[in-house]
């Protein structure tokens, strides 16, 4: 028996990017490769329309398209979780709905953005979104995007929802997390990928993942590392791997990610406006960071 908790959808997922042609239109078909490439390369789940799958450029009818073509994809392989959450609660009902009907195994529900509303506003927004499906939810705390944590005393009480599962923590507060673990059973999986190692250390389930993008097997293996007892090998993956964590956030993760998948010959394509491709010098130094953790991009 390993030291890992089960987690509701998988242990190794990656906030896939949305890959987008030439003309900046969305691409199915290098989409379902890219998500056929992550599963073959060791993920168990994916989650789409999320923060690095350029969520706030992209529009409803895409959000679906590319929903069901992950699902058409991989969804017999991986649990696909669809991004649905925004700053409007009606809005996220409505995508949450639709997210349910296209066959997605989870709701990724970030906190509230922008309007700042209070706990008990951050609270009522996630039931009611919660209410409005049968799919299991996942939060996404991460405040330095939000402007707001999900606060402790919130998530203690969210936890009573039966549909409230989860949470993806990129808050970057241990004790916190350590607190609700403590006391609920929502599981909890690393949204900062430099926190990993730590996360699983204080109870962690998993990962949801923008490094994963290019290092799958390399986290997959600390996963198993630190499920089989092994700790030291594991602390030597999360030192091998720090290159790539710092690297893939020197700009916005997106705008690396999706150069490191150009480099590597993988769908990616451009990003929107207003976020900018990658400059040279960006891509150099990306290039000097992900072999500094082992792994050689093209030019």
């Amino acid at each position: 028996m390993g030291f890992l908790p089960t987690g509701p959808f998988g242990r190794m997922l990656v906030a896939m990017v949305t890959p987008f042609t030439a003309d900046g239109a969305l691409d199915i078909e290098g989409a379902q490769k890219l998500a056929e490439h992550l599963v073959e390369q060791g993920c168990d789940g994916i989650v789409v329309s999320g923060t690095t799958g350029e969520s706030p450029t992209t529009s409803d009818a895409e959000k679906d398209q590319l929903l069901r073509a992950v699902i058409e994809a991989v969804g017999e392989r991986a649990i696909v979780v669809a991004g649905v959450g925004s700053n409007d609660t009606a809005h996220s009902v409505e995508q949450a709905q639709l997210a349910a009907k296209a066959g997605a195994g989870g709701a990724l529900l970030v906190t509230p953005y922008y309007n700042r509303p209070p706990q008990a506003g951050i609270e009522a927004h996630f039931r009611a979104i919660a209410d409005a499906t049968e799919l299991p939810v996942l939060l996404y705390d991460i405040p330095v995007r939000t402007g707001a944590p999900i606060a402790t005393e919130t998530l203690l009480r969210l936890a009573d929802h039966p549909r409230i599962v989860a949470v993806k923590d990129a808050k970057g507060d241990l004790t916190a997390s350590s607190v609700v673990l403590a006391e609920t059973d929502l599981a909890y999986y690393s949204g900062d990928d430099a926190l990993n190692l730590p996360l699983l250390s204080v109870g962690a389930c998993g990962f949801v993942s923008v490094v994963g993008h290019t290092f799958t097997p390399q986290l997959v293996a600390l996963l198993e590392a630190f499920d089989a007892g092994d700790v030291g090998r594991a602390i030597g993956l999360h030192q091998q791997l720090l290159p790539a964590y710092i690297g893939f956030f020197r700009t916005q993760g997106v705008i690396t990610t999706k150069a490191a998948l150009r480099l590597l010959g993988l769908p990616g394509g451009p990003v929107r406006l207003p976020l900018i491709d990658a400059t040279s010098e960006q891509i150099d130094a990306l290039r000097a960071d992900c072999a500094a953790a082992g792994l050689e991009l093209s030019v």
